[in-house]
Order: C-alpha cells, then structure tokens, then sequence
C-alpha cells in the first residue's frame, strides 16, 4: 500500500491512497494534524509514503515523534531518472516534473533556503521551525500524477526499482542522523583543543600554541623577514627570499625543503586547520545537547555518495574523535566495510579468479599470489603490489611501478581488467556510465564535446595510457583521458555506493525490531550504532546479517564476500 502525502504551510497537509502502480486507490483526504495521521496509518497500514522530499518533511515528522518505515521520495527519484536520460542538472521538484509532464515551461528548483534541510536541521539544533512553516505547499495531485510517471518509467529500467527504494530509505536515513546526533563530549573536545593549541582565546586572536609557532616561524626567516604563516603569498616570498623558492605551500612541496621553518610550518598547518575546522566556534555550532547533529545530503555527489551541508560530519579528524562518546551504559559499534571498491569490481566483473580470491578477508594477501614473481617495484610487499595494481586500474594510474603491475593484473585477472577498461573508453567516447543499478554518470560538457570533436576532425586521436590531469585539459587528448578515467571509476564507485545504501536500508530495519539502537553516522562505507551496552552482540549480528543481505540484493549468488570490520568501544578513537 502506498499513501501520497502533500505537506500544507501549517501542520495539516492532504494524503490520498494509492496502488503501487501510482494510480489513485480511494479519494483524497484532509487532516489538521498531518503528523498524526501519518502516525495513525503507520501503525495501521505500514504504507510506503510517497511525498516530494524526505529532506524537506521528515525532520518535521520526528521531531513529533513520528517515524515511518518507508517512502518514495519524488525529487531523488526524479533526479536518478534525469541523470539516467542525460539531464542532469534539470530540476528535480515536483513542480518541474510536473510541468515536464505536461509540455509546460520548467521552473526552477526553490533556492536551498527551500529546498534543502537546512532550515529544518537548525530547528533541529535551536527548536526554531519558522522556516520550515514558511516553505510553499506541496500539491497533491501533482505529487500523485508525478509520482504514477516515476512508477512506469522505474518499471521499464532493470534494477532500478530497487535503486529509487534505497535512495529513499537512505533519504529516511539522513534525516534520522540528524536529528538522533552522533554522541558527542563538548567537554572532551574542549580539553583536547586546550591540550594542543591553549586556552580559547577571545577577541579573534590566534590559540596561544599558533601564536608561539607563528612568532618561532618569523624567526627562523630572520629579523628582517615579516611572515604571517595565514598567508601562502608572504611564505612563498620569505622563502624565496632565504634563497629557496618554492611553487607552492603545500605540505608535501615543504617536506622537500631544508630549512628551519619548515617543521614549524607543518604544525602550524595542520593545528590551523584544526582551529578553522572544528575548533570553539563549531563546537558552539555544531553541538548541542550531548549531540553532533549535521545535515546529510543523499546523493550530493554524482556517484552517489552523500556530502553533507556544513559541520563536516564526512571529515572528522582523527584526531577528534575521542570526542564521540558513548552514553552511560551504552556503547558504540562502529563497522566498515573491508576493501569494499575492490570487492565491488570483482562482483560486478563476474572473473572466477578475481571473485574467488574477493571470497576471502583480506582480498590483497588473497591476490598476492599473482604478483609474488614480479620483481619490477623494489621493496614493495606482494600484498602492496596488489593493492596498487588493483587501485591504479579502478582510478585509472598508468605510470611509474603501476604500469607493469597492471600488466600482471590484466594477464591473471582479464575480466576484472576489461570490465574498468570498457567503461574508460565509453567515457572517451562521450557516452554514459552506469552503476549495476543504474546510477548514472553526468554527460560529458559543450565545452569537452567540442574540443574532442575539433580535435577528431584534425585527425588527433587520444593516447589513452597516460593520467588525467586534475585541471582543465589544454589538449583533446587530456580530455578524454580525464573522462575516461572519470567513468572508469565511477561504474565502481556508483555500484559501492548502491551497496552502502542497501546496507543502510537493511541495518535500519534491524535495528528498529531491536528497540532501543540507533543508527549515528555514516560515511561511504562505514556506519556506527550507538546502542544499549547488553544489545552490542545482536547490533553486531545485525550488522553482518545487513552487509550479507546487501550482497544478494545487488549481486546474487557470487563468491565475493563483504566482511564488516567491526569494534563494540565507548569511544570512537578506540576502534581504530
């Protein structure tokens, strides 16, 4: 059973009952209390609710309490289905798709103010729901007519029903996060900022430990020399003054360099980035009632990983993370999965001898056979060697050491090689990508259309052995090495990506017959689950039961194993 739900100004809305072709199932209804109806008929019916956007109505609906076990949620529907035609970047509303449908000028998406969560994750953080009472209404017989167009356009791609139902489970998903928060000691996280750069300052001044290394800094390039370690223009110039210039202050550009301030340089990068990123001020942001509550974006990246707006939650330090606490009596499970890109490719590749070898817990001391005889890379380690080969064919690196290991890939493993290969030159012609679900990579621009074309015409071909540059190509051939290497990648990453989500659907579902534990954080491959101390054994259990159940949706009967590596600790810093 599914029920459309158009979220009105105030707390009411409209829902109408539909069959899960979309076609109406009985007439529409009003209701006063919107959240509470939704609750009623989840207890009762267990529908799929289909709504415009889970990012825009969710958080309202828990903060009252109400959680909902499924939903098709109509923008991120629409948005896989745009990007499997090749329009990607259209919008994605469901006053757009509507207007598709009828032949009608599209408008454009709301603004993010709007659109996206943000408002709805401070209200979460501050109790102000303003904004959200703001939004326009949503219109229930456009939900329903877009939402019947997405069930017969969804019916005729394979896997893909199964692709829109994870998106919209990982869309129920990040709105719990953030409203559940990751655990988090202000009080911890305050001491360790106090133990590495002082006591909070005020009135904007450097932490005490950046102002000794900015003063030591100066001084090592002499009286003479005024630096401020903040600006990459005066440490270029103060270095080129000592007689060494430099192209740039990247770390790894100063490791190269032998001077006195270059060690000092290196720490005050790395406590500056501390203090920009996660230090007083986004503790005062970011946290509040014990909790970490960040606003994920499903989808926010074209292969399908998440992002996030604001707060960080994909980026948190290592070193911060003794901050992420446990509650009294309760624990985290903390679980990711092993190798999963590599274990992607062999599933997806369906090479016996590759799959065969992914079957195992350590996939690279499992390849490493193939590569014990290869003398080519020094001192590198069987396993080493395996991994790089595995990594430069999945990212597309083709010089150096790689070079030859590849060779060793693609005689044992011809398959596995051919399968990242193919979907290299696709890219280089200009075609589309797709995940094993149908995910589907963005078209290439005007502007590489173009130049490739011009280049084709003047008889240029590409030479598609070297690397993709990370700026603008200047030539043809850069640009379509840098596609190809591009869709390369991406047909691994997308399918990781699907799996993730089948695992987030599944572990959600676990964890809700358990009771009392919560999902708290996810991060492309790694989820933790903050739950009662007695249920650490049967969150584990479900864990793995998750990634297994994750593995036979997406690719049946293969060998390949998933294996989740997983700590029950009370801090986050403890598990790894």
């Amino acid at each position: 059973m599914r029920i459309a739900v158009a979220a009105g100004a105030g707390d009411g809305g409209e829902l109408r009952p539909l069959d899960e072709d979309g076609s109406p199932a009985g007439p529409a209804y009003a209701v006063a209390d919107l959240a509470g109806e939704i609750a009623a008929r989840e207890r009762a019916d267990a529908p799929r609710w289909v709504w415009a956007s889970s990012a825009r109505l969710y958080p309202r609906l828990l903060r009252a309490g109400v959680r909902v076990a499924r939903c098709h949620d109509l923008e991120l529907v629409e948005n896989l289905l745009l990007g499997h035609a090749g329009r990607y970047g259209e919008p994605r509303s469901v006053r757009a798709a509507w207007a598709r449908l009828h032949g009608l000028p599209v408008p454009p998406d709301p603004p993010p103010s709007q659109e996206a969560p943000a408002h709805a994750a401070q209200a979460s953080l501050f109790g102000d729901d303003d904004g959200e009472r703001a939004a326009p209404s949503d219109d229930l017989g456009q939900v329903v007519e877009v939402h019947a167009a997405q069930q017969r356009a969804v019916a005729g791609l394979d896997g893909f029903a199964l692709l829109a139902a994870a998106e919209s489970a990982g869309s129920l998903v990040a709105a719990e996060l953030g409203h559940d928060g990751l655990p988090w000691s202000a009080a911890e996280h305050d001491a360790l900022l106090t133990e590495l750069l002082g006591p909070r300052p005020s009135g904007g001044l450097r932490p005490r430990r950046l102002q000794e290394l900015a003063d030591r800094i100066g001084a090592a390039f002499g009286p003479r020399t005024h630096v401020n370690p903040d600006s990459p223009a005066q440490i270029l110039k103060a270095f080129a003054a000592a007689g060494l210039p430099i192209p740039s202050t990247r770390a790894h550009v100063l490791k190269r360099v032998d001077h006195p301030a270059v060690p000092l340089l290196l720490e005050y990068k790395e406590l500056a980035r501390l203090h920009a990123a996660h230090g007083w001020a986004w503790l005062d942001t970011w946290v509040r009632g014990g909790r970490f509550r960040p606003e994920y974006v499903v989808g926010g990246v074209v292969s399908g990983r998440w992002a996030t707006n604001g707060g960080g939650a994909l980026q948190i330090p290592r070193v911060l993370r003794r901050a992420v606490v446990a509650d009294p009596g309760w624990c985290l499970v903390v679980a990711d999965a092993a190798q999963l890109e590599p274990r992607v490719l062999a599933a997806l590749a369906g090479d016996r001898a590759f799959a065969d070898a992914a079957a195992h817990g350590d996939l690279y001391e499992a390849l490493s056979d193939a590569f014990r005889s290869d003398e080519a890379t020094g001192g590198l380690s069987a396993r080493a060697k395996a991994k790089l080969a595995l990594l430069s064919a999945m990212y597309g690196g083709g010089t150096g050491e790689a070079v030859q290991l590849l060779g060793v890939l693609k005689s044992r493993f011809p398959d596995a090689f051919e399968y990242v290969e193919a979907a290299a030159r696709a890219g280089e012609r200009g075609r589309l990508v797709r995940s094993l679900l149908g995910r589907t990579c963005p078209p290439p621009s005007a502007g590489w259309r173009e130049l490739t074309l011009a280049a084709d015409d003047e008889g240029d071909p590409p030479d598609p052995s070297a690397a993709e540059g990370v700026r603008r190509p200047a030539t043809a051939a850069q640009a379509l090495r840098s596609r190809g290497r591009f869709t390369r990648n991406f047909v691994v990453q997308a399918t990781a990506a699907d799996w993730a989500l089948a695992l987030l659907g599944s572990l959600r579902r676990r964890l809700t017959a358990l009771g009392p534990p919560r999902l708290v954080f996810f991060q492309h491959d790694e989820v933790i689950v903050h739950a009662p101390a007695e249920l650490a054994d049967a969150v584990t259990e479900a864990v793995r039961a998750s990634a297994e159940e994750a593995r036979r949706l997406l690719f049946g009967a293969t060998p390949v194993a998933f294996p989740m590596e997983i700590a029950v600790v009370d801090r986050y810093a403890d598990a790894k």
